[in-house]
């Protein structure tokens, strides 16, 4: 790991910038919290602005980390990075502004500038999720020496990108907003976070997360961060490949990355489902737990027939370091 981050190329500035500036925002909003006890939502108005600067500050980071990794089409990758920063950044302070002004920023059509603004997001996030694929391209066609870790980034990249297009599911009217379009009547939102229950609710603190029915944010967020939790995933990886040789071929380690990115997919669909049939996250059903205990069986069992299965394989000495920590990225929990 040291080699790499030695002889990869100087980190993505207009990530950097992003991390900072949205690191600035988390201080903002935090003071915000702590003066301002104003609710929106079920929720304090500054808790939106403070999950998003958080979000900003790991995705920017670990763009920032995979932008140095690539090793061609430069002018492309800075040109892919600063269209997502710009726009990041303007969702930043379109969520700010609505803050100061007191009004929701998703979902809210109740004024003709409400309703721009969030047009303006709901294109802008389309556009940054066509970046992130240009950007996912470009590191998967560089020369990564190892294997497992070229795994590990395509695969936590795809699933994050599935993750951002989970969002789409909340913009879908309900049936009350429909039947409201349909008779020409007057609405305030179009779309929801929640199932089973309405937006604003009883929720986890800061989060927000109903506790009341089903929340598609979870698995909005959960997938949002695949490729953080893949990285992690890599570097524990790389602990145990420090203490038993086993880990360290090549094989093997390639075998538990796809092990790990399957039961991480596993979990994002189970969150959907479990959304979609209305249960809040706190309350899950023998059904819910059952589908859970198969995939966490189903993820032992072949992590253990991966270290079992005979290799012929030399000992890959390029493994992670452990000493090393790799910055998550981010999207937003909504």
């Amino acid at each position: 790991m040291y080699s790499d981050l030695a002889q990869a190329r100087a980190w993505n500035r207009p990530m950097l910038v992003f991390a900072g500036a949205s690191a600035v925002l988390g201080v903002v909003a935090i003071v915000g919290m702590l003066v301002d006890h104003r609710m929106l939502g079920g929720a304090p108005v500054w808790a939106k602005p403070l999950k998003f600067a958080i979000s900003g500050v790991l995705y920017g980071l670990t763009w920032a980390w995979l932008c140095s990794l690539v090793d061609r089409r430069q002018r492309t990758v800075r040109r892919a990075s600063a269209v997502i920063v710009v726009l990041l950044g303007l969702e930043l302070l379109l969520i700010t502004g609505q803050v100061v002004r007191g009004r929701p920023s998703h979902f809210n059509v109740g004024t003709l500038f409400d309703a721009t603004v969030y047009e303006i997001m709901a294109t802008s996030i389309v556009v940054v999720w066509c970046g992130a694929l240009v950007l996912t391209v470009l590191v998967l066609r560089s020369d990564i020496r190892d294997g497992a870790r070229k795994l590990t980034v395509g695969l936590g990249a795809v699933i994050s990108l599935v993750g951002v297009g989970l969002g789409a599911l909340m913009t879908i009217p309900t049936g009350g907003q429909i039947a409201a379009l349909e008779a020409g009547g007057n609405f305030h939102t179009l779309g929801t976070h929640t199932v089973g229950a309405p937006d604003g609710g009883p929720g986890l603190p800061l989060l927000g997360w109903s506790t009341t029915g089903g929340d598609l944010r979870i698995p909005h967020f959960v997938g949002m961060h695949g490729l953080q939790a893949m990285l992690l995933w890599y570097l524990v990886l790389g602990l145990l490949a420090a203490r038993w040789s086993r880990f360290r071929l090549a094989a093997v380690r390639s075998s538990l990355v796809r092990i790990g990115a399957a039961g991480y997919a596993g979990l994002l669909v189970l969150l959907t489902w479990q959304a979609y049939r209305g249960q809040p996250i706190t309350s899950p059903d023998g059904w819910t737990l059952a589908a859970f205990g198969v995939l966490v069986a189903g993820m032992a069992v072949a992590a253990a027939m991966a270290l079992r299965r005979p290799v012929v394989s030399t000992v890959d000495n390029d493994v992670p370091e452990p000493v090393v920590a790799i910055p998550e990225p981010a999207g937003s929990a909504r």
